[in-house]
């Protein structure tokens, strides 16, 4: 895909830019003061992306899986829309999964 491993660092750029984009939605689920019933369901999901970054080789089908879930989680909740986003774009830095 053509990216470059950040100076200094063997971490995959996708893989910091999945890391970076969750952890702002994280902060912004968590500053909002409105609850919601399936909050637990995108914050487990985030967890799960996060983890998923950590270990330097995300699933492309898993990662897929939990941003759709947590946008039926998030729903409409327009504070966030931004940070779901920047997730969105994240996923998408690595590519479609191969097809079967």
């Amino acid at each position: 895909m053509g990216q470059k491993r950040l100076t200094g660092s063997d971490e995959d750029p996708r893989v910091a830019e999945l890391r970076m984009a969750v952890s702002r939605l994280r902060r912004e689920l968590a500053g909002l003061r409105t609850e919601f019933p399936d909050r637990p369901i995108a914050e487990d999901e985030l967890a799960a992306l996060d983890a998923m970054a950590v270990s330097g080789v995300p699933e492309i089908p898993r990662m897929r899986r939990s941003l759709l879930l947590i946008a039926g989680a998030i729903g409409s909740v327009s504070a966030v829309a931004a940070g779901l986003r920047e997730v969105r774009n994240a996923v998408d830095l690595f590519g479609e999964p191969p097809r079967r």
